[in-house]
């Protein structure tokens, strides 16, 4: 497979997997300020600014607007085209990676996906937003899921896929570990203790919901959302598919079926430092994560798949021109020469680059 080829199609899984993300995380947000009455400016900038640092896009946004309110921080990150997190942006640019590979999808699935960009570039996203923005994320979250479903039931499984796992996983791991880390600051200093308030339950619900767990949370643990058990069930559980570890797991597992090397063995960065989060996370339990912190932990977990991202990039996309030396010339000089000579026939000699 040509390495622009895989590239595609891992940025294309990727951004879509964004854009669900962030319909989630936007949508949670909202339906949870419901539940808070007379907040003031700055308590609304509070509430609105860890989802803008979630993602890493901070700086930006106060390049953009002057101060964190819900409709500067829903613009920013729904529409602005200046923001290339923002979803339109991430739909925008999964489907140009999927346009470039077309060859390589099946007709459904770039059907399913022109019409979701579709939607969002006419004015009826923008009507349905201002009517209902539940109804709005809604669209965005079916549409991602239908283009996950298609990509299950159609998409072959050989190489291209493999990257197509990668991008998914790795934006998923990634976005459950920054939507988690918007409630590190309501947990106590390390070594203090006390009970959440009601405040802080619902927010931990809201993260969650975020990530689609609360159901499932439920059935493991009880209406009451503890910030110990829900840090462990997204980053540690090795069942819900949208939790850290099932996703390290399955970008493990996408690696080793490209390079077909066997689980316990590497033969790139990658392979090795996937396997190696994949075990610091089955051997790790919520009491470690708290006794580093938990928002140290997850910066500490962000640069780890960051780490795996690049050296994927560095095995597979970023392949080096290699022009032959000296040495290797001669040598297929002398193999020509060897075999021109047992077939009675001259030898041509290859022809030497005269530049980069």
């Amino acid at each position: 497979m040509l390495s622009r080829v895989a590239n595609c199609l891992y940025w294309m899984s990727r951004y879509l997997e964004r854009a669900e993300n962030t319909a989630r995380l936007v949508d949670v947000n909202l339906q949870l300020l419901l539940d808070h009455r007379k907040l003031n400016d700055a308590a609304i900038g509070g509430y609105w600014m860890p989802i803008v640092q979630s993602t890493g896009d901070e700086e930006l946004f106060r390049s953009l607007h002057p101060k964190a309110t819900g409709t500067s921080v829903t613009e920013f990150m729904v529409f602005q085209a200046e923001n290339p997190n923002s979803i339109t942006s991430a739909i925008g640019h999964a489907r140009e990676n999927a346009r470039m590979v077309r060859d390589q999808i099946t007709a459904e699935f770039w059907e399913a996906l022109n019409a979701l960009y579709l939607f969002l570039s006419s004015p009826a996203a923008r009507k349905l937003w201002n009517s209902s923005p539940s109804d709005f994320f809604l669209e965005i979250k079916n549409g991602s899921l239908l283009l996950h479903g298609l990509s299950e039931a159609t998409i072959v499984r050989n190489e291209g896929w493999g990257f197509v796992q990668l991008g998914r996983y790795l934006e998923r791991a990634d976005k459950t570990s920054r939507i988690l880390d918007v409630r590190h600051a309501s947990l106590p200093a390390r070594g203090e203790t006390h009970p959440p308030t009601q405040a802080d339950s619902l927010g931990w619900a809201a993260v969650l919901r975020s990530c689609s767990g609360w159901d499932a949370y439920k059935a493991l643990h009880g209406a009451e959302a503890v910030p110990e058990e829900v840090t462990e069930f997204l980053l540690l559980s090795d069942d819900f598919p949208r939790s850290v570890r099932f996703c390290v797991g399955q970008t493990n597992d996408a690696l080793r079926r490209i390079s077909g090397v066997a689980h316990g063995r590497f033969c790139n960065d990658a392979e090795k430092l996937a396997g190696r989060l994949l075990a610091e996370l089955q051997f790790s339990s919520a009491q470690d994560v708290f006794n580093v912190g938990l928002h140290d932990y997850i910066d500490g977990l962000q640069a780890k798949l960051n780490a795996i991202g690049e050296a994927l990039f560095q095995v597979y996309i970023f392949q080096p021109f290699h022009l032959p030396g000296e040495e290797e010339f001669r040598q297929q000089e002398e193999q020509q020469q060897q075999s021109a000579s047992a077939l009675g026939c001259p030898a041509r000699l290859p022809e030497r680059s005269t530049g980069p």
